[in-house]
């Protein structure tokens, strides 16, 4: 794989990507490990379809402005809906990043990360479909994926970087990450880079998020947790 750009790992533009299908993208060299993993899941009687891929700085922007001025809901990490106009900002912030990643530090905007679900088994469920995890546990309609994944993923090279939570990102078992091309990208990533992204940015709340940034990337973009001086 070629040098990672800034411009590439923000997600402001990705030259690597093709088409998924259903208006899904992903990198170049993600395509034929997640067909081959979905062929396998098929076989097996698991229908595995994308949810999420590819996502541009823009569009995770507007997903961001979206929750912080109330247009979406907000959970705590455990998946539960919070009152909007009873939180601060910090703590809005906070609930936002806790499932969804700010502008420039998603990992979709590589092309090498997924969030996936068993689509044959949603439909038979039956239920709202809502991308939270007691839908990948036992009981849940992608739970018989959930398992599949967990013996057969690295097989075709992904793993799970939100595998539990440290206090950070909350725990995904839907998400997945083509390890060997995301590497490249996260050893590209950095502070700076992302400060100047925000500040140039439409993004609501930006006081707030840069503030604290600092904090904010190690404990959400690097996935740390808190730290021992923090509080939750």
């Amino acid at each position: 794989m070629t040098t990672v750009t800034e411009k590439a790992w923000l997600g402001q533009l990705n030259e690597d990507l093709v088409d998924a299908g259903n208006g899904h993208r992903l990198h170049i060299d993600v395509i034929s490990p997640f067909l081959a993993m979905q062929d396998a899941a098929h076989k097996d009687g698991i229908d595995l379809q994308l949810v999420s891929s590819y996502r541009d700085f823009d569009r995770q922007t507007a997903i961001f402005n979206r929750k912080w001025t109330g247009k979406a809901q907000l959970l705590d990490v455990n998946g539960s809906l919070l009152s909007f106009d009873s939180l601060r900002d910090d703590e809005k912030l906070h609930a936002i990043l806790t499932w969804s990643a700010l502008p420039g530090g998603s990992r979709h905007h590589w092309g090498t990360d997924i969030d996936v679900y068993d689509r044959a088994s949603v439909k038979h469920w039956g239920g709202q479909f809502n991308l939270v995890e007691t839908e990948y546990e036992a009981g849940g309609p992608c739970y018989a994926l959930a398992c599949w994944l967990g013996e057969n993923m690295s097989r075709f090279g992904f793993y799970r970087p939100f595998s539990v939570s440290r206090g950070g990102v909350a725990a995904e078992p839907w998400h997945l990450s083509f390890k060997e091309t995301a590497d490249t990208f996260e050893k590209a990533r950095n502070l700076q880079g992302l400060t100047a992204a925000i500040e140039q940015s439409d993004i609501e709340g930006k006081s707030c998020i840069l503030s604290q940034l600092p904090t904010l990337y190690s404990r959400y973009v690097l996935n740390n947790g808190v730290s021992p001086t923090e509080t939750v």
